[in-house]
């Protein structure tokens, strides 16, 4: 259970990330104002994301030590760099897959102490 409820928390961190780069997207170029900002529906997805989010991670913390749960969100830079490679067409060099693959090493490192 406390392991779904990380995934979940992370996978909801990255969502709303993913909606905050919608929402600024949709805004570069526009001249407009923050009344039409907080019109977007792509920030209120994200705000939405974040905040569940927060919520599931103070469930997880309830759990599991800080030391331990706080570095599983380095998932975070794994999902954010597959999302920024596959969905917005970013290049993603060599050294950066490399630090990918350490970061996963180091949480399955930490999902054993778990």
């Amino acid at each position: 259970m406390t392991l779904a409820l990380l995934l979940l928390a992370c996978l909801l961190t990255c969502a709303g990330q993913i909606a905050q780069k919608y929402a600024v997207e949709g805004w570069r170029g526009a001249d407009t104002g923050v009344a039409h900002k907080l019109r977007s529906p792509w920030l209120w997805l994200a705000l939405l994301c974040l905040g569940l989010g927060l919520l599931v991670w103070l469930l997880v913390l309830q759990r599991l030590e800080v030391g331990i749960a706080y570095p599983m969100l380095s998932l975070n830079f794994v999902l954010i760099t597959l999302v920024a490679r596959y969905l917005f067409k970013e290049s993603i060099d060599r050294r950066h897959w490399m630090g990918v693959g350490l970061v996963i090493a180091g949480v399955i490192l930490l999902g054993q102490q778990a």
